[in-house]
């Protein structure tokens, strides 16, 4: 089992000063961590081995000194799925200070979430060659998670607990062009690297997301915000 849990003292932590991308470099690669709308994520890979280690989130109430944060998905161990956990944290000298697994992290900030697509995505339409069929929000859900610079989408279910698989890396957004760069992917390896652009538009709540996958199919789909709390 992953553990997330810290042995810091408080410090005047808000929902501003932690939102948007922070990374961690390892030993065997690098981790992760977005907090965007109520929702956070944490993943663990290798981008230059193509190696995928581990993932999880759900949604996070960010208060001065701590987070709560209740558990949506984890690729390691389902058992957490559904659980709750208070986690003390620190900002210090511009880094986010926490301890995973019992070991003292510090996170550099990438970037601060405050532009083009961040937030909290759920898929909510797909086309099937001839016309738009909506999705309705139940526990089995793909979400996407964005900050500023970062994505990463995952496919779960709250319910039964279920991880149906991961990927993500860094975007950027230019006059109507979405393009991803993989970074990692959970069930297909080779597609690290790869770079996949798309046609996007946001109309209120509602992105309109259209282009070709990495396997060269049509996508055509709607992602509406998710609100996680």
């Amino acid at each position: 089992m992953v553990c997330l849990c810290a042995e810091i003292s408080f410090s005047q932590v808000n929902s501003q000063s932690l939102n948007g991308a922070w990374k961690f470099e390892a030993g065997d690669g690098e981790q992760v961590l977005v907090f965007q709308d109520g929702y956070f994520s944490q993943t663990s890979y290798n981008e230059s081995k193509k190696e995928f280690n581990y993932t999880r989130g759900g949604k996070v109430v960010i208060m001065p000194g701590k987070l709560q944060v209740k558990f949506e998905f984890n690729s390691a161990d389902k058992d957490e799925v559904g659980t709750s956990a208070e986690v003390p944290v620190i900002l210090s000298a511009g880094k986010l200070v926490t301890h995973f697994d019992g070991v003292k992290q510090e996170w550099k900030k990438i970037d601060d979430g405050a532009k083009n697509l961040a937030g909290c995505w759920r898929i909510n339409g797909r086309w099937d060659g001839k016309e738009m069929h909506p999705i309705k929000e139940a526990p089995r859900k793909t979400l996407k998670l964005l900050s500023a610079t970062r994505f990463q989408w995952f496919a779960i279910n709250t319910e039964t607990k279920e991880f149906f698989g991961t990927g993500g890396g860094t975007y950027t957004l230019n006059d109507g062009k979405y393009v991803e760069n993989i970074d990692f992917f959970s069930r297909d390896n080779s597609r690290v690297g790869a770079k996949l652009s798309f046609d996007a538009e946001v109309y209120g709540d509602i992105w309109h997301h259209s282009g070709l996958s990495s396997k060269n199919d049509p996508i055509k789909e709607t992602w509406i915000r998710y609100k996680a709390n």
